[in-house]
């Protein structure tokens, strides 16, 4: 008899559940499922795509998503469950569609397009352990997530749970910004921090060609990257931010969701050998523009224009920069155009997270480096793929 092999691998499991799901259905059928569809399409699908996630599957009630990264699943739960809690405040208590969710970070099995084994089943049992609209997780993602995102976490101790030979121990995430803040209650937005916050929103692909997306969403990471080096500044990860994409929000909402003080929107147009930028910066809680510019440039000196993007930010913030920050910013060199593009190709590629999309973001950051050699991030983006290919065989 053949043996039966067994693929298997590490991963962040997502596990959510609707609550009152059956008294929902119950009252109005319909209406339920248009309202869950509404909100899969707006939220839940946004969110998850958005921080390079996969949905396995889904049932009546609930789903179940894998994520290679167990910070990315961490904050993809974080904005789904605020920006369901965003659309429910206007419903009666007991019509407004909650989600319970539980996270965990371990093995599981592969079975075709299902996954198995214990690293499902503990977060589907932390997810029961999650009140109405909140988030229970593991001690390994806790471990993972504590000093890389700025939540509240109360740890639960050591929880028995059906069916899991060990106690898990188990934390519940507030999801008010700092440590010891309670969490925060449906609708309410999230604390803001102590210093200049800003979440820069997915740059608008102008050129015309659906397929050029990419380039713009590639401007829109440097844009982030750069903003993230600087030490006087609170700047929202690129996957809340991307949650956004393909949408025209109120950027007050934005503001209130992400728990930041500025937003920065704009687009992108590359025609040629050149781009053009627009960008305005805008003041939350108001609505109201502090800041626009267009930058048009030839597509080498891309990086010197995402300096003066970051720049004129810094300036409109009043933002310090220290000795070594002003060092970094000093005269990036130009960089080959074609190398630029397959660079961004890669880091899309990067995102989607597939077998299939790994050996085009190899291709892709290969041919950055033959031409231009010295491209650093092309560099450490092929360091990303070998890694990920190797750990999941």
């Amino acid at each position: 008899m053949a043996e039966i092999k067994i693929t298997r691998r590490l991963a962040a499991v997502l596990a959510a559940d609707m609550v009152g799901y059956s008294r929902l259905m119950g009252a109005d059928e319909a209406g339920t499922i248009a309202r869950q569809r509404t909100v899969y399409a707006e939220v839940i699908d946004p969110a998850i795509a958005g921080h390079g996630g996969r949905i396995v599957k889904t049932t009546g009630d609930g789903l179940l998503a894998e994520f290679p990264s167990v910070v990315d699943a961490v904050a993809c739960a974080v904005a789904m469950q605020t920006g369901l809690a965003g659309r429910e405040t206007e419903r009666p208590d007991d019509q407004r569609m909650r989600y319970r969710m539980g996270i965990n970070l371990g093995d599981i099995v592969i079975e075709g397009d299902d996954i198995l084994g214990d690293g499902v089943n503990i977060a589907a049992r932390l997810e029961g352990l999650a009140e109405a609209g909140g988030i229970c997780i593991s001690g390994d993602v806790y471990r993972q997530v504590r000093n890389k995102l700025d939540l509240a976490f109360e740890d639960l101790g050591e929880q028995r749970v059906k069916n899991i030979a060990e106690p898990v121990r188990t934390y519940r995430i507030g999801l008010a910004v700092g440590a010891g803040a309670r969490p925060p209650r449906a609708g309410e937005p999230l604390a803001k921090p102590d210093k200049p916050s800003i979440a820069v929103l997915p740059l608008n692909n102008m050129s015309g060609d659906p397929e050029q997306a990419y380039f713009a969403d590639g401007i829109t990471e440097d844009i982030i990257t750069d903003l993230s080096k600087i030490s006087g500044l609170f700047v929202i990860a690129r996957n809340s931010s991307f949650a956004y994409k393909g949408q025209s929000p109120d950027l007050r909402q934005v503001s209130r969701e992400l728990g930041v003080r500025f937003v920065l929107e704009g687009s992108v147009r590359k025609a040629g050998g050149r781009v053009r930028i627009n960008a305005q910066l805008i003041d939350g809680p108001s609505g109201g523009h502090l800041w626009a510019e267009r930058y048009d440039r030839d597509l080498e000196d891309i990086f010197a224009v995402q300096d003066e993007v970051t720049l004129s930010i810094v300036e409109a913030l009043k933002v310090e920069l220290t000795s070594g920050e002003q060092s970094r910013r000093a005269g990036r060199d130009k960089v080959d155009p074609e190398a630029y593009d397959h660079l961004v190709r890669a880091r899309t590629c990067l995102h989607r997270f597939t077998a299939e999309s790994m050996v085009e973001c190899r291709d892709a950051a290969e041919r950055a480096l033959e031409l231009d050699p010295g491209l650093a991030q092309a560099q450490a983006i092929l360091a990303l793929v070998y890694g990920t290919e190797h750990a999941n065989g």
